[in-house]
């Protein structure tokens, strides 16, 4: 694809509708479109009839619409879906599907790698090429949906809890999130698209007034000393801002809001009964619920997962506090597509992983 033409996936509704104000088009072409793209999935403008010749003509030397290639599919016995996804110069992303009786939920990526290196992580251990561009992010859900349209399955619900911190890719991100609750694109509505964070706190003070869609904190520990080890980027926005950061997006807009906070359940590391009840007064106050998640384990890790019997304790000990919790039940794991094992491949330029074996 010759570089200087538009790849029409990166352009939300406002963007789209400035490019073709660019062209000299009326702002009804933008649905027109839309739906070409987002509803009959048709990629050829040349097919786009209801488009004027002169326009169509125009859209083939400006712009085109693509897809990255999909270099693996990976089927689980328990019906997860894993895309391996080229994204050039040998970086590969990886996008997940969860499908439930209820609900199909898209697990996608916002970078190549992940730069915040959480000890827990796999994708930290890859390091960071670079930021996803709101295209590619899309391409993740077009690809599924298109999948799974033929399987007679559907898309209820996005996490951006794949490879990356999205509130470092937050352009991209928040075009993404607009086409996810366009009508004219996917149409989902606000609380089943989740962003999910570690904690960048400039950022997240902006998401409060910039998207309305849900959110998540990669939370993992009830205190700094114990979160600076696991959630590196703790030492620069410690957990008091964070809260604070938290509280300010609760209370901002007009819609009621609420904060799912994940914690990954590491054995002998942070799932004490002493742990649970210094994290349940953390949240005290907060319209948050907990997610407990078990850990995944990966090649080269260090932790192990905490044992049943401890979830339970731990999660009782939240329960008594009158904290909404839920223990998440891992999917995927026969084919790495479980939370905290998506690596994919990343041509790291941070240097944070050479040396390592």
């Amino acid at each position: 694809m010759p570089n200087n033409k538009q790849n029409l996936l990166n352009l939300n509704q406002t963007a789209l509708t400035k490019f073709f104000e660019t062209l000299g088009e009326r702002p009804y072409r933008v649905k027109q479109l839309m739906q070409w793209i987002y509803k009959y999935h048709e990629f050829d403008f040349d097919k786009m009839l209801n488009l004027s010749k002169k326009l169509r003509e125009q859209l083939n030397e400006v712009a085109c619409i693509e897809l990255p290639e999909v270099v693996k599919q990976s089927h689980a016995l328990d019906g997860v879906i894993k895309w391996v996804i080229d994204t050039g110069k040998d970086n590969f992303i990886e996008t997940v599907y969860i499908p439930e009786k209820d609900r199909g939920t898209l697990c996608i990526s916002s970078q190549v790698g992940c730069s915040l290196a959480c000890t827990f992580c796999s994708t930290g251990m890859q390091g960071f090429n670079r930021n996803l561009t709101t295209a590619e992010i899309i391409a993740q859900v077009m690809i599924a949906k298109q999948y799974l349209s033929d399987k007679d399955r559907r898309i209820s619900n996005v996490v951006f809890m794949g490879m990356g911190e999205p509130l470092l890719n937050e352009q991209a991100v928040y075009s993404a999130c607009d086409l996810l609750l366009d009508d004219l694109a996917f149409g989902l509505s606000r609380r089943k698209v989740t962003i999910s964070t570690s904690g960048v706190v400039p950022a997240l003070l902006r998401m409060a007034d910039r998207t309305s869609v849900s959110l998540a904190i990669s939370l993992h520990a009830p205190d700094d000393l114990l979160r600076d080890e696991l959630v590196p980027i703790n030492q620069k926005y410690p957990i008091k801002e964070l809260i604070s950061a938290c509280k300010n997006y609760l209370n901002a807009g007009t819609q009621e809001r609420h904060i799912l906070f994940e914690y990954v359940m590491l054995d002998g590391v942070n799932d004490s009964t002493v742990q649970a009840k210094k994290l349940a007064l953390l949240l005290k106050g907060i319209s948050a619920k907990v997610n407990l998640i078990p850990f995944n384990p990966f090649p080269e890790t260090q932790y192990k997962t905490s044992k049943k019997v401890t979830i339970a304790s731990f999660q009782d000990v939240l329960f008594d506090n009158g904290i909404r919790t839920t223990t998440r039940r891992t999917r995927g794991e026969d084919i790495d597509g479980a939370c905290g094992q998506l690596a994919g491949k990343v041509v790291d330029k941070t240097k944070r992983t050479r040396g390592m074996t």
